[in-house]
């Protein structure tokens, strides 16, 4: 009798967000305006999608539906288990400061602080010892090749140095996802190049699913994925 060859089937990660018929509607004045309409997606875990669109496409509304910061006007929005549309405001923000790491074009590091200290930031609500804060700060700084620079203040560090304070930041709590606005929106293509290599990176190496919002061509030829808005609509993708 012939052996029998098994071949393995290739595994396929499970559906981490899901957007179900998903609307924005913002009130100005006496006028409705519809800026997201019946988004349908899907964000399997581990995987670094890029959203791009041109300006008026409903790309940060998406975002910011997606992270939390707004809730749809029709539709359902699940990460993991939970369906944001359900929570409110406090239990928002507990999911937040849980679950998600946000990077942005800007930075947003507090020029008073130390760079160990910004990255911190995220902890100093959390139950935890002096001990285990410092430890994740350390592990953070290294993961974005920043130990050295844990005592510098924001002034004292190029652009690319404070984004990647910023990253550092966004996974100290060690969330599953990360949400990245524009993040290489003010470097030089050479030190953008490394940002994104560096995204690239903590999605094949550290697991975490990245959404990424972008406007260069370039930076979106990193992700896995890239989803086109136009409209308010999703208009297509590629991998």
């Amino acid at each position: 009798m012939a052996a029998v060859e098994i071949v393995a089937l290739p595994q396929v990660s499970p559906v981490f967000i899901e957007l179900e018929g998903v609307s924005k509607t913002f009130i100005k004045g006496r006028q409705q305006v519809e800026v997201l309409k019946h988004i349908q997606l899907q964000i399997r875990q581990g995987e670094f999608v890029a959203l791009m669109g041109p300006s008026g496409s409903g790309k940060s509304t998406l975002l910011n539906l997606i992270s939390g910061l707004d809730t749809p006007t029709k539709g359902r929005i699940r990460c993991g288990e939970t369906y944001l549309e359900q929570l409110n405001d406090r239990q928002l923000a507990q999911w937040r400061s849980q679950q998600l790491g946000f990077v942005f074009q800007n930075y947003q590091l507090l020029p008073v602080l130390t760079a160990a200290e910004n990255v911190a930031l995220p902890l100093l609500l959390k139950n935890m010892s002096k001990k285990e804060r410092a430890m994740r700060v350390q592990n953070a700084l290294e993961i974005v090749g920043l130990e050295g620079r844990a005592d510098h203040l924001p002034a004292e560090l190029s652009g690319g140095q404070e984004q990647r304070v910023s990253i550092a930041r966004a996974l100290v709590t060690d969330p599953q996802f990360l949400v990245c606005d524009e993040p290489t929106g003010n470097l030089d293509s050479k030190t953008g190049q490394e940002i994104l290599a560096m995204l690239q990176t903590l999605q094949q190496d550290f697991g975490k699913t990245i959404l990424m919002v972008t406007h260069d061509l370039h930076a979106a030829r990193f992700a896995s994925r890239t989803i086109q808005l136009q409209d308010g609509q999703i208009r297509g993708e590629a991998a």
